[in-house]
């Protein structure tokens, strides 16, 4: 059965065209010489990004492979402005970022509901003969095409924003404990890799407040490189205010396995050790108080730790404390504006990319529809220079 979570599609766009001006000549019973009366071509329409929150993923744009922007009208006479061709919006889920699918070059990133930013810029529309008359040329014969559109193929990539993301390997018990702390209800088994896909849950706190937990399929060593399922899903932890470890206590060595999922981030993105990171050791139902003391002795003493038990609910209202004391801390606040979106920022390895969309294929019919308007016949000049105003 295939997912309904879907953080990654390939599309293709392209904005409108720019309209042709008209070179039309006034013509009216008794005015033999009516002098240019040629209109403006239209604008093409522009494709933009929307952030939409009601949108949590980007199934609805899986199977749509293709936008286009609307084309200009043509100019007419009478000083008659071609219509401006349709723009359009491609919403997206907070927290998209694109990418050009040909370099993997960082594009925009959308983060807030209701942000547009603009993926292709339509064609301007051509000018008519009417603004190129002069005192020594009253009647110019000639007008501008519109300009061409422009066309970008694109990857949109979903990192999902919460305040707090679960790093662990597979059966560390990160499901458990969204399932104990909130409301979600993650697939929960006693095998490896029982979570396919990131879940978000919303953790209740004191007084009415709360904040977003991400469920983060396992890590396992050499994620970084592609094993398992960890390259597929380290990016939405880049989007997550503040790391919990989860290590489970019975595990024969604590602190190898964490230092083991620290290096697997480092590799991945050196950006993500800037991250306030907290220790929780998990199924300490397993383990007596004698016990717990002497794990302390080999904890990591760089961070806060705390032991938890989902299962019966020991510790969790410390863990929760203490997310909540981190996740606003005036340090992690200022790390959050320091950090100025640079973590997200960085160019994709199209290496995987091309794995992804092995079988992707542009579906749309590539002829470009041809001006078929021969009502009059115009000659086009190209004055498009930089500085050029219309």
């Amino acid at each position: 059965m295939e997912s309904n979570f879907v953080d990654y599609v390939k599309i293709y766009c392209r904005s409108g065209k720019g309209g042709r001006g008209s070179m039309h000549l006034h013509r009216a019973k008794y005015i033999p010489k009516g002098g240019p009366d040629g209109g403006d071509g239209g604008r093409g329409g522009n494709v933009y990004l929307r952030g939409n929150h009601n949108y949590w993923t980007l199934l609805h744009l899986r199977y749509k492979r293709h936008v286009f922007a609307g084309n200009g009208g043509n100019g007419g006479k009478s000083l008659s402005h071609g219509a401006d061709g349709e723009d359009m919006y491609i919403d997206v889920p907070c927290g998209t970022v694109a990418y050009d699918a040909e370099t993997g070059k960082y594009i925009c990133d959308v983060t807030e509901d209701g942000q547009v930013v603009m993926l292709l810029k339509g064609g301007r529309g051509g000018k008519g003969n009417w603004q190129f008359r002069t005192s020594t040329n009253q009647t110019p014969r000639y007008a501008q095409p519109g300009e061409p559109m422009q066309e970008l193929t694109v990857i949109l990539e979903l990192k999902l924003l919460a305040d707090v993301g679960l790093v662990g390997f597979p059966n560390a018990g990160k499901s458990t404990l969204v399932s104990s702390l909130s409301s979600a209800k993650p697939k929960i088994a006693n095998y490896p890799f029982t979570t396919l896909e990131p879940s978000l849950g919303i953790v209740p706190y004191r007084d009415g407040k709360s904040f977003v937990m991400a469920d983060i399929p396992g890590i396992i060593e050499g994620a970084s490189e592609g094993k398992g399922l960890g390259l597929r899903f380290l990016r939405h932890i880049e989007r997550n205010s503040l790391l919990l470890f989860m290590v489970p206590g019975d595990t024969e060595h604590i602190r190898k396995e964490y230092d083991i999922l620290l290096g697997e981030l480092q590799k991945f993105n050196p950006g993500m050790l800037d991250k306030h990171r907290i220790l929780a050791v998990t199924k300490c139902d397993l383990l007596d108080d004698e016990l717990m003391e002497m794990l302390k002795e080999e904890l990591p003493d760089d961070l806060p730790v705390v032991f938890i038990s989902s299962v019966t609910g020991f510790g969790l209202e410390k863990l929760k404390d203490i997310l909540w004391k981190e996740v606003n801390s005036e340090s992690n606040k200022l790390q959050a504006i320091t950090e100025g979106g640079t973590i997200v920022h960085r160019d994709r390895d199209m290496t995987s990319s091309a794995k992804d969309f092995a079988d992707w294929e542009a579906d749309w019919d590539d002829e470009i529809e041809e001006d078929t308007d021969d009502t009059e016949e115009e000659e086009m000049i190209d004055l498009w220079p930089e500085d050029l105003e219309i």
